[in-house]
């Protein structure tokens, strides 16, 4: 058949087919979705009620908030914590009935909210999940790093007193608490205050992210915290996730080399936090405007405040006791101002507290703190009619003995007889420590070489992710037994004699050394350690434990001034001195003191080229040079760390 004549057959077909299926669908019957427009669970049954809000900021942005409230509430105080970790998620850790298994988690002082009758209120910062509004990290006040009219202390105002006016359940009273960011944002809380705040509780708080907080330690950039920026700043509901193709961190950030190179490799430079980091890696003014205990120390304090402190606190280590040495000279009474030190990683106070990784403290620590410290507090300001807390200016754990001490002030509180008196540890000939001077004539300083190509690991590998749970032991790390370190070439391990009397400290080691390096930069790593006996009964896993009490790390070309890097004259014996974080701690009978210094504490913190570099975020290959590291201890070059000695009670 031609052609033309297949085509005039096939019309007058196609033109049936066409309007057959039209027809049939005009006719077809339809199947009815089986999910309703609205879905309204049926929580007759449940102990508790809950709501969700948007409540209207000043500039027009509305927050995204969840009120929590015990079934059958009435004058009830407010517990508010403003997070960026999501807020829903934080009120509905279980899908229960009950009030207690949906706030049993991550930022909930479970017995303290659901015993004490407490309406629990956590709302979502602007920008992040179900708030509008733009996120930027721990947005600064208004201010020269904030041209906007908001901050959060404005919102924290607006949102307590929208709460006041619109929650009838409560009495008006509003307690603000949080732990890491949200005990930055409690901070930010205590500026210029609403009146009904009563009382605020910031637990571990970030305060200082070049000092001592999460970003930076005395210079030195926390390579490890890289996917946390990613995560937190990529999308609003953290949905972007941080990727890998390594088991091991260390092979990791070794292959990239530069934290800036990573950066980009996993296109970081999109990310606004990050590209300030990489603009700002020295302490200037961007810093220090946003360092919350310099805002706190030009503020009153208007608000009833416990400060909360881990002693070994992977993450926001410098923060409380920066806050509190802020604020101790404006409550010299100590109505206002309180302080705990407990023996815990982040944020484990609000878990159970029975032990660190291999440390046993023989009592639940944290249930002690939430049962007998931070309900009864709260309960004084809160509470209509409650009676005053019996909770000490300073209540802290002393590790060691295992005892909680009440103090009327840190670091020396005790009535009469506890000041703190700094006694020097000596770095001696043949890797010895001991409180008397180096002798003349004893060799003038011990050397290792750093090698970038092989840094010292911060733990055993494989150094895995930072994560909670599971297989993920970050939590841990700061107790991680050091012997392993202590044996490598490139760390130098100053051991004490046995104590024949137990040895207390209360306060900031302040390390002293004397060193050179043959390169132009350089880290120094210092740890103040607990080296347990050889074997320990009733504890096998413990003999021969190195357990850091204090350690830090200081980037050496900082030396002069935080503001402004310099190099380091090569070969030079200079003085370097900075504190170690807070510690109370005793040194048994029995036990040694050890102190190890090194050049690297990789993939924590990135590695030092050991060649001056303007910023080290961009350091190339060739930058990285092998160098040698000397500590001396002679008489007229001696390295000490300054320990901050009271008498033990």
């Amino acid at each position: 058949m031609p052609r033309i004549s297949r085509i005039h057959v096939l019309v007058p077909v196609l033109v049936s087919v066409i309007a057959f299926s039209g027809s049939f669908a005009q006719t077809a019957p339809s199947l009815p979705s089986e999910t309703p427009a609205t879905f309204q669970p049926v929580t007759d049954s449940f102990d508790f009620v809950k709501r969700e809000v948007m409540i209207p900021m000043r500039d027009g942005v509305k927050l995204h908030t969840v009120i929590v409230i015990p079934k059958g509430a009435k004058s009830a105080p407010m517990l508010l914590t403003r997070t960026p970790y999501n807020a829903s998620s934080q009120v509905g850790h279980a899908a229960s009935s009950h009030l207690g298994p949906i706030l049993d988690g991550y930022d909930n002082a479970l017995e303290v909210i659901v015993q004490g009758g407490y309406i629990r209120v956590v709302q979502d910062v602007r920008g992040k999940y179900g708030s509008e509004g733009d996120y930027v990290m721990t947005r600064p006040l208004h201010g020269p790093l904030n041209p906007t009219a908001v901050d959060h202390s404005t919102d924290t105002y607006d949102t307590i007193d929208w709460l006041v006016k619109n929650v009838p359940e409560s009495n008006g009273k509003v307690g603000i608490l949080g732990i890491s960011y949200d005990g930055f944002t409690t901070l930010m809380g205590m500026v210029n205050p609403h009146p009904a705040l009563k009382v605020a509780v910031p637990m571990n708080p970030m305060v200082d992210g070049w000092m001592g907080d999460d970003w930076f330690h005395n210079g030195a950039f926390r390579e490890q915290n890289m996917p946390y920026i990613y995560e937190q700043e990529a999308t609003r509901s953290n949905s972007e996730n941080w990727w890998i193709d390594h088991f091991d961190d260390y092979d990791l950030y070794m292959e990239a080399g530069s934290a800036g190179e990573l950066g980009r490799r996993h296109g970081l430079e999109q990310v606004g936090f990050w590209r300030k980091l990489v603009e700002h890696p020295a302490y200037d003014s961007w810093w220090q405007q946003q360092a919350m205990d310099k805002i706190l120390s030009s503020q009153p304090l208007k608000v009833p405040t416990m400060l909360v402190d881990s002693l070994w606190d992977q993450e926001d280590i410098y923060g409380a006791p920066a806050v509190y040495k802020a604020f101790k000279e404006k409550d010299p009474n100590n109505a206002n101002l309180f302080l705990v030190l407990g023996p815990w990683h982040h944020g484990q106070e609000i878990g159970d507290g029975s032990s660190l990784g291999e440390v046993k403290f023989h009592s639940d620590t944290g249930l002690y703190f939430r049962e007998h410290i931070l309900r009864p507090f709260l309960d004084q300001y809160l509470k209509d009619g409650a009676p005053k807390a019996d909770v000490a200016p300073v209540t802290a754990f002393e590790t060691g003995t295992n005892h909680w001490r009440r103090l009327q002030s840190w670091p020396s509180g005790c009535e009469s007889g506890c000041s703190v008196k700094p006694e020097k540890l000596y770095l001696q000939a043949g890797l010895k420590a001991g409180f008397e001077a180096p002798k003349s004539g004893d060799s003038a300083y011990d050397e290792y070489v750093s090698d970038p190509a092989k840094p010292v690991p911060f733990r055993s590998r494989p150094v895995r992710p930072v994560g909670y749970g599971g297989e993920f032991t970050w939590p841990q790390w700061l107790v991680d037994d050091q012997r392993e370190a202590s044996g490598r070439p490139d760390v130098l391990a100053f051991t004490s004699d046995v104590l024949k009397e137990p040895l207390k400290i209360s306060g900031q080691p302040v390390v002293n050394l004397i060193a050179s390096t043959s390169g132009t930069d350089s880290d120094w790593v210092v740890k103040l350690i607990d080296l347990y006996p050889d074997e320990v009964g009733g504890d096998p896993h413990m003999g021969g434990y190195q357990l850091a009490v204090s350690m830090d790390i200081f980037r050496g070309r900082y030396r002069e001034s935080f503001e402004t890097p310099h190099p380091i004259a090569s070969d030079k014996p200079l003085a370097y001195r900075w504190s170690l974080p807070t510690t109370n701690h005793v040194f048994l009978p029995g036990h040694r003191i050890m102190v190890q210094i090194q050049s690297s504490w990789f993939p924590l913190y990135d590695r030092n080229p050991q060649t001056f570099v303007p910023n080290i975020f961009l350091a190339k290959p060739s930058d990285y040079k092998k160098a040698v590291q000397r500590i001396y201890h002679s008489g007229d070059q001696a390295s000490f760390i300054e320990l901050p000695v009271t008498e033990l009670r």
